[in-house]
């Protein structure tokens, strides 16, 4: 279970407001990618935060509305176009750096889940590796973006029906990779993802 440790710790050190940071939606073949800025308050943190994968969608709709009402949250998003420009990898901290420019107030140590930490981003920072599992704060960002992102596809779903992403929220599921086949790309498929590309190759053969 994730805790408060790498938080207190860089408390102890000075700091004085501490952001976890996490994205979701590098591997869906539709629909942006999102990433969350969350700082808790250190005296209200919700019970049961942990990585949003681990949890249900029931427990993580409690704990994101919890969240909502204590924690101070910015949410960031890379379009679907720059994803196809620059890569999802730059594209998800892109979205990193919008989000915690969003935040109400400005942290001045972020902890971002992953290994690398965004080129553009200029507050004092640390990659934590699994840290969905590790830091509260990096728990709380993925509930947020998570919660943020499903209800997104399922929005997206809606003007696009037939590819199950109330369901799926874009990744390449059988049903998905078939609706592909059989309806063709939407103006929402990532392009540059190579099973979107590869239908989008076949079909330009195909007219020539």
């Amino acid at each position: 279970m994730p805790n408060f440790d790498l938080e207190k710790a860089a408390y102890a050190s000075g700091r004085l407001r501490i952001v976890g940071v996490d994205e979701v939606g590098r591997g869906p073949l539709a629909g942006p990618v999102i990433a969350a800025a969350v700082w808790l308050d250190p005296q209200n943190i919700p019970n049961g935060l942990d990585d949003s994968k681990k949890l249900t969608p029931k427990k993580r709709g409690l704990l994101n509305t919890a969240l909502m009402s204590c924690a101070d949250i910015g949410i960031g998003q890379a379009s679907v176009a720059e994803i196809d420009q620059i890569n999802i990898l730059r594209a998800s901290h892109l979205a990193m750096e919008r989000a915690i420019a969003a935040l109400s107030h400005p942290p001045d140590y972020v902890l971002i889940d992953g290994n690398l930490i965004p080129r553009g981003l200029t507050i004092a920072s640390q990659a934590v590796i699994k840290g969905d599992s590790k830091s509260l704060s990096i728990a709380a960002a993925s509930i947020i973006a998570k919660q943020y992102r499903d209800k997104l596809m399922v929005d997206l779903a809606q003007q696009h029906p037939g590819y199950g992403w109330e369901k799926n929220a874009g990744y390449p599921t059988k049903a998905h990779l078939e609706a592909l086949q059989n309806l063709g790309v939407t103006p929402v498929h990532r392009r540059s993802f190579k099973p979107v590309h590869n239908i989008l190759y076949q079909e330009k053969s195909a007219s020539h």
